[in-house]
């Protein structure tokens, strides 16, 4: 039997569990997937190998930890410096990052986006980042502190501190931090937060499972607005496959995994 696991802290709100083993159980695999809370991330490619698992997602906040950890890393991921798959292959764990894809997927349906404010700098913001410019959306990235801009500054980002912003008109609004998660706290000033939105058309929040404080905010607005689940349905799709090679339908995949939500 294949073993599959999440690995996040916190995860027990995750589920990934209920996509992966409906797609598992679609497909007739002999497989499992669970969750691990991980409290060091530094730890995670030897508790991947301690259990024994075949392939694992990554969540906040470990997905910079897993890209320094594994083994080899592939495709986009290595651009990012972020991975959010793991996957085991000749006996080497291989890291794959599925965000970004997965994200430029779920928001298919937004006409027209020129540029797009992005709040937070971790893993998950590398991953948006990156598949926004390559589409040809400028990005402009807005941290709390300076500290984690310099991955940012060093690949041409505008990027910018709580201290030193001052808004432009952006078409898309994304909430790339856990500001809500567990909370009812924003990403940003709310006062500030309004005065952006003033001018903006779409806001999405990656956080999924619930109606964030910033969506409320970005509804009260009149801007179109997603939580973070279809994100996570199209990076799990490709991720699952990932586990297995690519080699099985991924129409059966995303069907199944739809069936969850």
């Amino acid at each position: 039997m294949k073993l599959f696991s999440i690995f996040g802290n916190p995860v027990s709100h995750s589920i990934s569990p209920l996509l992966h083993n409906s797609a598992i159980k679609a497909l007739t695999l002999n497989a499992c997937y669970g969750r691990f809370l991980l409290e060091e991330g530094e730890e995670i490619i030897r508790k991947f190998n301690s259990l024994n698992l075949s392939g694992a997602n990554v969540t906040i906040p470990h997905k910079e930890w897993a890209y320094k950890k594994c083994d080899e890393v592939k495709g986009i991921a290595k651009n990012i410096e972020a991975v959010n798959t793991l996957v085991k292959e000749d006996n080497k764990v291989i890291g794959y990052n599925t965000d970004a894809p997965g994200f430029y997927e779920s928001i298919k349906e937004f006409k027209e986006i020129k540029n797009a404010l992005i709040l937070g700098a971790g893993g998950t913001t590398k991953a948006i980042a990156y598949i926004l410019r390559e589409k040809g959306i400028n990005v402009t990235i807005l941290n709390r502190s300076s500290k984690r801009l310099e991955f940012f500054q060093n690949r041409g980002f505008e990027c910018y501190s709580w201290n030193d912003f001052s808004p432009e008109n952006y078409s898309l609004v994304i909430n790339a931090t856990s500001a809500g998660l567990n909370n009812n706290s924003l990403p940003y000033e709310e006062k500030r937060l309004k005065d952006i939105f003033n001018t903006s058309k779409y806001a999405v929040d990656i956080i999924y499972g619930k109606e964030t404080p910033f969506l409320k905010l970005a509804k009260s607005n009149n801007l179109t607005c997603k939580n973070g689940k279809d994100m996570l349905l199209y990076q799990a799709v490709l991720a699952f496959n990932l586990f297995y090679g690519n080699r099985l339908s991924q129409k059966i995949i995303e069907e199944s995994m739809k069936k969850v939500f």
